[in-house]
């Protein structure tokens, strides 16, 4: 038993070695972001899919690219685009001919869908249409094209991004479609020192070669391992207190009744453990600590708390009201 403990322990500690190194190859073209690359890793580690939103300029897609270019896995970019139909993401039946019979067959084209990473850039500028194409793939990792249904190859991620500016002309994701997104993360502008560090960086001739250091096999087992990561049944309820005060029908917060329209389903609490545990494994730990849970917490439920009307006139945002869930719910003893 002490064997194959240890056999394991070494494997975590392995793996987790490597992505310490994939942060550092991502680091060599990604000048701080560190948050928010540690929330990418962590999408990964839960085997979900993630939403990045910030203004035009921030490295939303090179940073992604480059997540890619230091995984083993296939990689597409799909260009989001107000004339993308749904066929261009999941590809399209044409007509064949057996030369050799004369017998005619429809084959299927399969579309960029059919890669291991996603990227699709401004998913907001294309119609509901063509982002509900998304769906399916996102929560079943299938496609289905006419009576056939095709799986997808794991591991499969879907990094999407928007910007929140120059709204004309874009289309709004429908919350039940944001809900796909385990985590909604928004990127913010660079520090003083890291904008100093960019322009030096990037205004010169050389460029950094970014190496391969994980393989999609290993990127299974760390999901495999994510979900081995233990937690106690007090951070459980703690989870689930909170998420349950987010809902204006129940919550004993007055914040969230006069604030709030729609609170989180159980979605976001399965969201928020799961990447907690996820957190925890990047640290190195085998354990959930509540601090896990407070890293994670605005993230998944920045997409998944609606508020009112009047609370978008004065300025409160999703976060805001997740900030006073945060100081009101305490963990309690086991």
């Amino acid at each position: 038993m002490d064997t194959e403990l240890q056999r394991v322990a070494d494997e975590v500690e392995g793996l987790t070695g490597k992505l310490g190194e994939l942060k550092e190859e991502i680091g060599k073209v990604i000048i701080g972001q560190e948050e928010v690359v540690s929330q990418l890793l962590i999408t990964f580690l839960s085997g979900g899919h993630a939403l990045l939103e910030g203004v035009p300029g921030l490295a939303k897609t090179l940073m992604i690219r480059t997540l890619a270019d230091a995984i083993d896995l296939s990689f597409k970019r799909i260009q989001f685009t107000p004339d993308l139909m749904p066929s261009d993401i999941l590809g399209t039946e044409i007509l064949e001919e057996d030369h050799s019979t004369g017998r005619k067959f429809f084959k299927f084209n399969k579309g960029p869908i059919f890669s291991n990473i996603i990227l699709a850039d401004e998913i907001n500028r294309t119609p509901p249409k063509t982002q509900a194409a998304l769906l399916e793939a996102m929560q079943e990792f299938e496609v289905t094209y006419g009576d056939k249904t095709y799986q997808l190859d794991r591991p499969f991620f879907i990094l999407a991004t928007q910007n929140p500016i120059e709204q004309s002309g874009t289309f709004e994701l429908p919350e039940a479609q944001q809900d796909r997104f385990l985590l909604y993360i928004k990127i913010g502008y660079p520090t003083d020192a890291e904008e100093t560090h960019i322009l030096k960086a990037t205004t010169g001739n050389r460029k950094p070669r970014v190496d391969k250091v994980l393989t999609g096999a290993e990127i299974l087992r760390l999901q495999e391992l994510v979900r081995e990561v233990s937690i106690s049944d007090a951070l459980i309820a703690y989870v689930s207190e909170m998420v349950r005060a987010t809902r204006p029908a129940t919550s004993p917060l007055e914040y969230v009744r006069e604030w709030v329209d729609w609170g989180a389903g159980p979605r976001a609490g399965q969201a928020m453990i799961l990447t907690a545990k996820a957190h925890a494994l990047l640290a190195g730990r085998l354990a959930v600590t509540p601090e896990d849970i407070r890293s994670v917490i605005f993230p998944v439920l920045r997409h998944r708390v609606l508020v009112n009307f009047r609370a978008e006139a004065e300025g409160i945002t999703s976060d805001r009201v997740t900030q006073q869930i945060l100081d009101s719910v305490s963990v309690k003893d086991s």
